[in-house]
């Protein structure tokens, strides 16, 4: 099977990057919609396809507390969970990054309980951004597949040390299938060796202390180290990215993706499958004479500061499509765009909605209003509202 074109689900693709990426250790807890993740997984085990270790936990803070000791003594940890699981797993989060550890979780985004579902709604990952974690977001069972591989080898690089994870959005990802091809561990193996810590890992006969209390004088340094890495994964993804599409022919952009920006007076930004989707919307706009493209943010953390203000100098207009909820402020690409934009010299106006909650259509019809209406915005220079939540039920 490996080596060939098959049709899977993205949870499908993501269990079968675990046998490419040659982890060692997979820490299991099952949650609708990520369960078939971890049950691939043990299957593969079972079958003797992958001989790594699989420790089922009677929880996703356990999962997590699995892998953080796992990556400790050195092994390529890995582990899947969603929504509910993900805020379970907060406390460990924290201990995962603040420890450097390198590893990588699926994390199939699920609306969030109450009123919840099984479908897509990226609130759980975006309450997530700002804990040391490199985040990825994807659009289709392949770039799955591949961003697994990419995330080892960022996270596991001497000058990053962080952990990373790759969002997939539920439902639309986790029960579609789609072509996706395998490669076989011996192809991936120069572009991801062994992991090898550097510095240090737990070892009975070289004993070191992981986590230690920190006083006030030192843990600011500790805190800034973070932040020094994350910046600089901003280099390592574009290494990783660009390295694994010579190797193997296949590109989803650096930590941001232009789709038809040649010439663009407006560009819709967002991240997740609604890209997907707006390239077919921009296609049609196009030909309807609208100069307008796509931005998607493909990583999210570190967030393409560069990326964004560079377009910014190209384009008259912003539409930023969220669909995760930020109570009390604005959401989290309209905000981090804005915050981007603040002193360029040239600032585009920019026009933010809300859509596609707890895995509501955002159909081609519904792209082209949103940006339809930003665009005679920008045509007439002035701007009614910047900000909008697209197709509320008012009763």
């Amino acid at each position: 099977m490996l080596g060939e074109t098959k049709i899977m689900t993205a949870d499908y693709a993501v269990a079968y990057s675990i046998m490419a990426s040659r982890t060692d250790v997979v820490a299991a807890y099952p949650i609708t919609p990520q369960t078939v993740i971890v049950e691939i997984v043990a299957k593969l085990y079972e079958s003797g396809q992958w001989n790594g270790k699989y420790i089922r936990v009677e929880s996703e803070h356990s999962a997590m507390a699995a892998s953080i000791g796992a990556s400790a003594t050195g092994a390529r940890a890995f582990t899947a969970t969603a929504s509910q699981g993900l805020a379970y797993m907060y406390e460990m989060i924290h201990w995962a990054s603040n420890s450097r550890l390198p590893i990588v979780m699926a994390n199939v985004n699920r609306a969030l309980a109450p009123a919840w579902n099984i479908h897509v709604d990226q609130t759980d990952s975006m309450a997530m951004r700002d804990n040391g974690w490199i985040q990825y977001y994807v659009t289709s069972a392949q770039e799955a597949y591949d961003t697994i591989i990419q995330a080892f080898k960022v996270a596991e690089d001497e000058r990053v040390y962080l952990p990373a994870m790759v969002n997939l959005d539920a439902f639309i990802l986790s029960h579609t299938a789609f072509p996706v091809h395998l490669l076989d561990p011996e192809e991936v193996d120069p572009y991801l060796p062994p992991y090898e810590p550097k510095h240090w890992k737990l070892d009975p006969d070289h004993p070191v202390s992981l986590g230690n209390i920190v006083f006030p004088d030192f843990y600011m340094e500790f805190r800034y180290k973070m932040e020094e890495a994350m910046n600089r994964a901003r280099e390592v993804i574009r290494e990783a990215s660009r390295d694994f599409s010579k190797r193997f022919g296949r590109y989803y952009g650096d930590l941001v993706e232009e789709y038809k920006m040649d010439g663009a007076k407006l560009s819709l930004v967002t991240q997740g499958t609604v890209a997907a989707e707006a390239k077919d919307a921009i296609d049609e706009l196009r030909e309807e004479g609208y100069n307008v493209g796509l931005t998607r943010i493909r990583v999210f953390r570190p967030f393409p500061e560069e990326e964004i203000r560079n377009l910014a100098s190209k384009v008259d207009s912003i539409v930023t499509l969220d669909r995760a909820t930020a109570f009390g402020a604005r959401p989290a690409a309209n905000l981090e765009v804005r915050a981007a934009l603040y002193d360029c010299e040239k600032r585009p106006m920019v026009k933010g909605y809300m859509a596609g909650l707890g895995g509501r259509d955002i159909t081609i019809k519904d792209i082209k209003e949103m940006i339809k209406k930003a665009y005679a915005e920008m045509e007439s220079g002035e701007q009614k509202q910047d900000f909008e939540w697209f197709g509320i039920k008012r009763r």
